[in-house]
């Protein structure tokens, strides 16, 4: 007996494969966030994620259209369904895969250190392979369906980029904030498994009479050979990705280079793609050549780098009170109108392709050639052009190149489209603004600030300015990290004293993120005898010398530099340090959750000697009230002795613990002024700038959910508890507000207003940590 059918068969197929689509790309996003967990976060560990998944991709998608050739497919919808239902069953296997791997890679690293990136690579085969070989299998079965069902083949690979983009958004917006991790992993799998299964149940379903499966020809477009259709999908490839990375880098820069952010970029460029799928049957009819498309392309990646430089010079129509959400949907339909174009045209190539050869055979030698340019184009731009040459100028290349292929291409009028390919490259070339490299991100008054060095490698861009003060400031992918005014951002010198005044003899330190060396130099100058320094960006060590106030801390023989992620290097060495002090990226950034969590306190901890003391950044200017407690919580549930200290000229909050308790509570007494050192604060200065301790700070630290790996409160929450970012200036003055009323009000004095506010954090938080 036949399965029942709830829809057409047709509409059942569309459906399926959307699905299939929201799971690829959520798998995806998961496998970077666990490769950044295990590996490090770092250029290098995310190219070799995706090289890995599209390398893997391509080897299975020629292998199915090998397999074609030799055998036909004569229940395509059943193998549809084989395919999900294992990339579902293998995605469930990666907690476990990149947790062993974490392991492993610990003993290899203390064994033999070059074999780290090795095994990396090994590693990620063995776990993504697997479910990226059937991915990719699935597209020459596209083919196979869309013959059945008679369905366009450009339409369901549309619909699959389409539900691509549906999972981005979901999974990084609705889905991860809500249930973590672990929990997205079983649902991700489920969505898999829920399109295998209906796909195999569909295999079943009555079918049409033979009759009606013949339908009028359509009109075919102008033919090009196999040859030259190979060459223009591996060309749109190489430029998809290519672009991506190039105009990415410059988006983070303009934007918040937060995980929201990323997904709405992403998005940006998968519903054009999506949308260029869908139009191909349109272009079919119309017979329109592909070389047209390829030069509507290439003029569209010219004429649109020039805007896409200028991101961070747009006035954002939001109220100055504007929510996180709201931001964002403000920068999705920029980022769509402007980069839109451009990836419209890049993917009608594809799918038009996929339909001019009509075997399933071919359809996995183009997608196989077009996921391996992806690779290529994604790797090349990154570690080569962005270095050489610069985002701008990057993407003029990939633009010129499609332009010169679209004139090899088109039969007529080539005179016509290379005048045309000419004029658009004047105008990029004519009006570049290159921020970060000719200019400072987010002016153009050259009189203000100057560009001095400029460092853009695969990780980021470091560009250090002038000011006529003679000040120099550093910025990282347009976010001002430090500058080297004395009297400013003074609170970096006191994440180097401050845990070294409270330990007894401190003669080892860990310096987790360098920025312009002021917290390291800080740690030096307090007397210890050896200074590690982690950081994950080559490039900050590079432009050190441009920074008097660190006084060449790295020429000093007690210091040791490091390009690692702080949290890698914590797993695999086995150093004990007195002191571990870090100031990294904003909380919200992505990745940087990885620093705040509870399991890289964990890990801080095993670290430090008897008697340590462990120092962390908490910016109340740029994290809302819920962040800053989760932080506080997250803290004090590892360093059971915690203390916060505001530094009296920015406000900013410096929090301090040891895991025991010592013979005086911490932040009483300061043993460092015993030592004949010259600092910016006295005694009582230092002890009037503690502004929690003991029980005002654990009443603080209640108030907050633990930050866990697997939660991503910090990379994931900014929607959840209705963010506001850092275009409202009230972040700050909420957070001392809150400090004020929890240092001098008991909770049975507070206000009824006040306990219903309580009430609501009560509601968002863990259940395991009520407050009493």
């Amino acid at each position: 007996m036949n399965p029942p059918t709830f829809l057409p068969r047709h509409l059942a197929l569309k459906f399926l494969v959307t699905l299939g689509g929201v799971a690829a790309l959520s798998w995806e996003v998961l496998w970077q966030l666990k490769a950044s967990l295990a590996f490090g976060t770092s250029a290098l560990g995310t190219a070799l994620t995706l090289a890995v998944t599209m390398a893997g991709m391509t080897v299975g998608s020629l292998a199915m259209g090998r397999y074609t050739r030799i055998r036909s497919l004569r229940a395509p919808a059943r193998w549809y369904g084989g395919l999900e239902i294992s990339i579902g069953l293998f995605g469930l296997l990666m907690p476990w895969g990149f947790d062993a791997l974490e392991s492993l890679d610990t003993a290899i690293y203390a064994l033999l250190p070059e074999m780290a990136s090795p095994l990396h690579g090994l590693g990620a085969v063995l776990l993504l392979g697997p479910p990226a070989l059937a991915m990719g299998a699935t597209v020459p079965i596209f083919k196979a369906l869309s013959r059945e069902f008679e369905t366009p083949v450009s339409l369901l690979y549309g619909l699959n980029t389409a539900g691509a983009a549906t999972g981005v958004l979901l999974l990084s917006f609705v889905i991860l904030p809500s249930v973590g991790v672990v929990q997205t992993t079983w649902l991700i799998a489920g969505v898999n498994l829920l399109a295998g299964g209906g796909a195999i149940a569909l295999a079943g379903a009555p079918r049409r009479a033979a009759a009606a499966q013949s339908s009028t020809p359509r009109p075919v477009a102008h033919g090009i050979s196999f040859s030259t259709a190979q060459l223009a999908v591996f060309a749109t490839g190489f430029a998809t990705f290519g672009l991506e990375v190039a105009w990415f880098r410059c988006l983070r820069a303009a934007f918040w280079n937060t995980s929201g952010t990323f997904a709405i970029m992403l998005a940006s460029v998968l519903v054009p793609l999506a949308l260029g799928a869908r139009a191909v049957p349109w272009l079919r009819r119309r017979a329109i050549h592909p070389g047209v498309v390829l030069a509507c392309a290439g003029m569209a990646i010219l004429l649109s780098t020039p805007l896409v430089e200028r991101m961070d010079l747009f006035k954002f129509a939001a109220r100055p009170d504007a929510a996180y959400l709201e931001v964002l949907l403000l920068w999705l339909t920029l980022s769509l109108a402007i980069m839109g174009p451009a990836m419209f045209f890049l993917g009608m190539l594809l799918p038009w392709c996929l339909e001019e050869f009509d075997t399933p055979a071919a359809s996995g030698r183009l997608y196989g050639v077009n996921t391996l340019a992806s690779v290529v184009g994604s790797l090349l731009c990154a570690w080569w052009l962005l270095p050489q040459v610069g985002f701008a100028r990057a993407a003029w290349s990939i633009g010129a190149g499609i332009s010169l292929l679209s004139v090899a291409t088109i039969p007529r009028f080539r005179p016509v489209v290379a005048g045309a390919a000419f004029a658009a490259l004047a105008v990029a070339i004519s009006t570049t603004s290159s921020p970060g490299r000719d200019r400072p991100y987010g002016t153009l008054r050259r009189d203000l600030r100057s560009v001095i060095a400029v460092d853009e490698g695969p990780d980021s861009t470091i560009t250090v300015l002038g000011v006529p003060n003679g000040t120099r400031m550093l910025m990282i992918d347009g976010f001002v990290a430090a500058d080297d005014n004395p009297l400013g951002n003074q609170y970096m010198e006191w994440m180097g004293r401050l845990p070294a005044m409270l330990h007894d003899n401190p003669r080892s330190a860990l310096v987790i993120c360098f920025g312009t060396g002021r917290t390291a130099n800080s740690v030096r100058l307090e007397g210890i005898s050896s200074l590690d320094i982690v950081d994950l960006n080559a490039a900050v060590f590079n432009v050190a010398h441009l920074f008097e106030i660190n006084q060449g801390v790295l020429d000093d023989p007690r210091t040791r530099s490091v390009v690692m992620d702080g949290r890698a290097w914590l797993r695999r060495t086995t150093e004990r340090y007195d002191l571990v002090t870090l100031e990294p990226m904003p909380p919200n950034f992505a990745g940087v959750n990885a620093l705040y969590s509870r399991e890289f306190y964990l890990s801080v901890a095993e670290h430090l000697n008897p008697g340590g003391i462990a120092a962390q950044w908490l910016p109340f200017h740029l994290v809302e009230v819920d962040h800053a407690t989760a932080i506080a919580a997250s803290f004090a549930d590892v360093f059971h002795e915690s203390i916060l200290w505001i530094d009296p000229a920015s406000g900013t909050g410096i929090l301090l613990g040891r895991v025991e308790p010592g013979s005086t509570p911490l932040g009483e007494t300061w043993p460092g002024f015993a030592r004949p050192i010259t600092r910016p604060l006295n005694r009582s200065e230092v002890h009037k700038a503690v502004r929690l301790s003991g029980k005002t700070f654990a009443d603080y630290a209640k108030l907050g959910r633990l930050i866990t790996d697997d939660n991503q409160l910090l990379s994931f929450g900014q929607i959840r508890n209705g963010s506001r970012g850092r275009y409202a200036a009230r972040v700050g003055p909420a957070n001392h507000a809150l400090l004020g009323r929890i240092s001098t009000k008991p909770a049975f004095l507070l206000n009824e207003a006040e306990r219903n506010r309580r009430a609501r954090i009560q509601r968002r938080r863990d259940p395991a940590r009520q407050p009493p």
